[in-house]
């Protein structure tokens, strides 16, 4: 496993991010296809065993079976202090007006229940888990700042919005001496490089950490085009998140070319690609099986070629802005 800083933190985290959304009771929430505790415990071992130390979930994921079981698999197979942990607040959690959003309210309420539920006095990375247009941000950045000073969380993070929303945010931090923001994690793959525009260059800029989320775009970087999974018809997120577009379509038949030439796994190729942007921290993958893991982990060790990096890159074709509610 290889390691870098978050951004100009002075922290340590694996450059394979396991994304927790996929461990979950089923029967909780909004993600069926999400696995029941048993077979997540066996994934999160198997990470920690290749030396994954960065584990991120969200208090909405699986209305917070996701954090439970995380929290209970990280007391089983780690020594708290050698993990990042990570989770994330806006999503709805209780039917009330103030059960979701950025208040002061609502963070102060949902920091406390999300430590209640991964069993920890802290979490080292609190994220905001989308901007929210109804709350000033000037009041989510002091409730933030003052959960860090409680000693709740030891950074913040952002994901997915407007880079003048993110700029603004940097500098309302700044003005008012507030914690600043340490990373963003935001929508990158080969079907959606629309965070190249301004996001990524405001991040490299300002020594942001970048965390991307759905490097395989949902799956369909993995498979023939068309191709459909229980996930694929029960996601209705991510059917709001790609089209069926010609270029779509020849990326994926070109991540499949180039997986055929390497005797690789197609993740491995669409993860080396993340991997290998100069911009990018840490990449977030979720894993339903041990093979998932092992293809990025791999995909880490393999070094696309500047040729091949151009084939891949080459139908790309402007997209919508997705993700970012």
């Amino acid at each position: 496993m290889e390691y870098v800083k978050l951004g100009r933190t002075g922290l340590d985290v694996s450059r394979i991010v396991l994304g927790c959304m996929t461990y979950g009771e089923p029967e909780r929430g909004r993600h069926p296809w999400s696995l029941a505790e048993d077979d997540s415990r066996l994934i999160i071992k198997r990470a920690i065993e290749m030396g994954i130390n960065f584990f991120d979930t969200a208090n909405v994921y699986s209305d917070g079976s996701s954090e439970e079981i995380v929290g209970r698999a990280l007391r089983d197979f780690a020594r708290r202090d050698e993990v990042v942990l990570a989770t994330k607040v806006h999503g709805k959690m209780s039917p009330g007006p103030n059960g979701s959003g950025l208040s002061r309210k609502a963070i102060m309420t949902e920091i406390d229940a999300s430590l209640r539920r991964l069993g920890t006095d802290h979490v080292d990375l609190y994220q905001i888990h989308r901007w929210d247009p109804l709350t000033p941000i000037e009041e989510t950045l002091e409730a933030l700042h003052d959960v860090v000073k409680a000693g709740k969380a030891l950074y913040i993070g952002a994901s997915s919005m407007y880079a003048w929303q993110f700029s603004k945010a940097l500098y309302v931090a700044d003005l008012h001496g507030w914690t600043r923001f340490v990373s963003m994690q935001d929508h990158y793959n080969l079907l959606n490089r629309e965070e190249e525009r301004e996001m990524h260059r405001l991040c490299v800029d300002q020594d942001i950490a970048i965390l991307p989320w759905s490097p395989l775009a949902r799956g369909r970087l993995t498979r023939a085009w068309g191709a459909t999974t229980e996930r694929t018809e029960t996601d209705d997120f991510g059917k709001t998140l790609y089209d069926t577009s010609d270029s779509d379509r020849v990326i994926v038949e070109r991540v499949g070319e180039i997986a055929e030439e390497r005797g690789v796994a197609r993740a491995q190729v669409a993860l080396a690609w993340v991997a290998q942007q100069p911009a990018v921290t840490a990449t977030i993958i979720g894993a339903r099986q041990p093979h998932h893991l092992d293809d990025a982990v791999a995909a880490l060790g393999l070094a696309l070629t500047d040729a091949e990096i151009a084939r891949l890159e080459e139908p790309y074709r402007p997209h919508p802005v997705v993700g970012f509610s």
